[in-house]
């Protein structure tokens, strides 16, 4: 069984920072990409950030230059620095992990059961 716990979520004022937190715990393998999406009211899910196991990285153009994405491998935690928040960062946060159980086996895609971040304007 394998669990991603975020946190880190919360309220802040425009313009403020947070850091999302998320490790993955059970029996792993080995975990190839990690990443955070965002869901707000009314929207689909969306890509955010990922990172990869070799740390190459991807953004949403709308956090570029001001969200960063890290992970700590021999953690299984993945970060996520937020700053200059906009109120339209208001989502709900899911972390994301592409993963083995096994060495030989297919890869999964594992979810966290988000958290939620709110901007004030």
């Amino acid at each position: 069984q394998v669990q991603l716990v975020e946190s880190g979520g919360g309220l802040v004022q425009a313009g403020g920072s947070l850091r999302l937190t998320c490790t993955a715990s059970g029996s792993i393998f080995s975990i190839n990409a990690m990443g955070w999406y965002r869901q707000a009211p009314g929207k689909l899910r969306e890509l955010v950030a990922s990172v990869t196991s070799g740390r190459s990285t991807t953004y949403a153009d709308s956090v570029k230059g001001r969200f960063t994405i890290s992970r700590d491998n021999a953690k299984n935690t993945v970060y996520l620095q937020m700053s200059s928040l906009k109120p339209e960062d208001t989502a709900v946060y899911f972390c994301n992990a592409v993963l083995r159980v096994s060495g030989s086996g297919p890869q999964y895609n594992y979810w966290g059961q988000g958290t939620q971040v709110t901007v004030s304007s």
